[in-house]
């Protein structure tokens, strides 16, 4: 009877540590609260910073969120150089127009003279984007954290999980759906176009050789004299603004914009008027509170994609551009 009731007693002390190691490496809110208690602060300040500087450095931390998230797993792939056999994810022609990465290096710099080799960068990736959004207007999120680094990069498959301006709606769900954001979070997160703008050479098949019939030919016009040759330089600053009134607000206008055939890039078009997603355009174009709802749940659907949350999956880069140096 005592051996079955110790047997007992061993059985759920195991239960309970292995309990609590399962909770500690899952993403949870305030992870740093102990081992760089300062951390996020440091990170919102060097956001503000910047965004105080340099302007749209914010679009910039929400499209990594994106590029980084929506590729593998949130784990900072996409921060890698090119470098001893690396070839970064920024090479590959989804990422083309991204910039701002060596202002990642300066959050990154920050944290490491508070904590080193604490926080992770998949998890400044994170906490960036939160902030970069409450800083172009949008909701404020509560963001989980604790995130594992990538030691690899994966820039032979960026395509298969990224899709383009030119490909269906019916694969773009198809892409989110696989990472677990539905048709509705995925209608929310194309509204952080709002605050987007786009290189000519990616509107312009539908200006020339004729104009695409579902553009408004009014809008068509103006994009016409942003974009007056079918052959710009894509090197050369030659870009439209998805949203002509709030260009620096994450807000509802996108939605708007959509409705009256106003839409940039063909997906923009087929969003607004696919069965599918037609409803819910319409639906946030009409509330910016549900569309802050549900941009705030689609944000964390997908910044929570297939996190690395051992140190078995993954490290603490010292230097977001390189793996570490064993």
């Amino acid at each position: 009877m005592a051996n079955k009731s110790c047997s007992n007693y061993s059985f759920l002390f195991l239960f309970i540590l292995l309990h609590f190691n399962l909770g500690k490496s899952q993403l949870q809110v305030n992870y740093y609260s102990n081992s760089c208690p300062k951390a996020e602060e440091i990170i919102k300040q060097q956001v503000a910073e910047l965004y105080h500087q340099h302007g749209d450095t914010s679009i910039s931390w929400v499209r990594n969120l994106f590029h980084d998230c929506l590729v593998k797993s949130c784990d900072a792939s996409l921060l890698l150089s090119t470098v001893r056999g690396v070839v970064s994810e920024q090479t590959s022609g989804r990422s083309f127009g991204m910039r701002n990465f060596k202002y990642v290096n300066t959050i990154k710099a920050a944290v490491e003279k508070e904590c080193p080799l604490t926080v992770s960068c998949a998890d400044i990736v994170a906490l960036s984007a939160r902030d970069g959004i409450t800083m172009l207007g949008g909701p404020n999120i509560e963001m989980k954290t604790g995130r594992k680094d990538s030691k690899e990069s994966y820039s032979t498959v960026v395509e298969e999980f990224i899709p383009n301006h030119n490909d269906s709606i019916s694969l773009v769900l198809s892409r989110f759906q696989a990472i677990g954001v539905d048709a509705e979070a995925t209608v929310a997160l194309l509204g952080a176009h709002s605050v987007g703008r786009v290189h000519c050479m990616n509107l312009v098949h539908r200006l020339y050789p004729t104009v695409d019939p579902t553009l408004n030919p009014t809008h068509a016009a103006y994009l016409k004299r942003r974009c007056p040759t079918p052959y710009p330089d894509p090197k050369a600053v030659q870009y439209v603004r998805n949203d002509l009134k709030t260009p620096m607000i994450i807000d509802n206008n996108y939605y708007k914009n959509i409705l009256q055939h106003k839409g940039l890039l063909t997906i923009d078009e087929e969003l607004a008027t696919d069965p599918i997603t037609a409803p819910y355009v319409q639906k946030m174009a009409e509330d910016n509170g549900y569309f802050n709802e549900q941009f705030s749940r689609a944000v964390l659907l997908l910044s929570e994609n297939n996190p690395l949350i051992g140190d078995d999956q993954g490290e603490i880069r010292k230097d977001c551009r390189y793996v570490n140096v064993k």
